[in-house]
């Protein structure tokens, strides 16, 4: 077989093989690795690049080789999962390094850190003065966690005691100008009243939108294709109808949400009440 047809189905197995086992190691963002972490992942990438390219090495032996590296390390982070000795072997503790506001340097010497890296990891948490900072503290994965003292806090609804309503993560309901109907039936709303809100914003089919999302408390964000073509006024009947519909709806998600059955019943009946309505006056909300 020649040279580098070898190569070439050598580097494809390897590369097929690396893809297997980062799979099996699981996922974990770069952020997120400790240092034994990053160590085993440059280990097996320079045996799997040995491997590829090296025509001496037998590639059975690398193979064998990666995989009992691949197992030791699943090995380690097993038993660091079930026993916090071999956590604190492998992963190493936390260091604290700013505590009731002074610099501890003793323990910036232990983790081999200088003022200005100090410095630097408290200007990524948008800490820019030493006197802000009540604890921080040098994580496993090498970033600086900081918690600044009570007075230079952001402000939170919770400490002037206002209520406000839990959110959830918004949904895209258009992409590519087609309608995601099965999750906006989910969400309970309907075509109708999607296609009110969408032309509040200026476009006059769900066409024109190259995206829309809604969030948790039904507000409707619309990225259109070309914004510059953006419409300047927006019929009102069809508008009207929509909102119709979007009420007809609400009803109808109230009477999900309640467990009080009259309650429920009442929002049903007012609902198909308000549909004999709006297939009233529907005919004269066409422009």
């Amino acid at each position: 077989m020649p040279t580098y047809l070898e190569m070439i189905i050598r580097a494809v197995a390897i590369f097929f093989i690396l893809f297997i086992l980062a799979r099996i190691l699981g996922k974990k963002q770069i952020s997120q690795l400790t240092f034994f972490d990053y160590v085993t992942g440059i280990a097996i990438g320079s045996m799997a690049a040995s491997v590829a390219i090296r025509q001496d090495q037998s590639f059975l032996y690398g193979f064998i080789g990666l995989s009992v590296f691949t197992g030791l390390s699943l090995l380690f982070s097993f038993l660091s999962l079930k026993s916090l000795t071999m956590r604190d072997l492998i992963e190493g503790n936390p260091t604290v390094l700013v505590q009731n506001g002074e610099v501890l340097e003793d323990n910036l010497k232990k983790v081999r850190l200088t003022h200005a890296d100090l410095m630097m990891g408290l200007r990524r948490q948008n800490v820019f003065k030493l006197s802000d900072v009540e604890t921080a503290i040098l994580e496993t994965n090498g970033r600086i966690s900081v918690m600044k003292k009570s007075q230079n806090q952001p402000l939170t609804p919770k400490d002037i005691g206002l209520s406000v309503l839990e959110e959830s993560s918004p949904s895209l309901v258009i992409v590519d100008g087609h309608v995601l109907e099965k999750r906006l039936s989910y969400l309970g709303y309907t075509k109708e009243w999607l296609k009110g809100e969408v032309m509040k914003q200026g476009a006059s089919e769900f066409e024109d939108v190259f995206l829309a999302q809604i969030d948790s408390q039904g507000n409707v964000y619309v990225d259109l294709r070309k914004d510059q073509n953006r419409s300047e006024k927006v019929p009102q009947k069809p508008l009207l109808a929509a909102q119709l519909r979007k009420v007809q709806a609400d009803l109808e998600m109230f009477a999900l949400q309640t467990n009080d059955q009259n309650a429920k019943q009442m929002y049903y009946n007012q609902s198909k009440e308000l549909d004999k309505v709006i297939q009233m006056v529907n005919p004269y909300m066409k422009q």
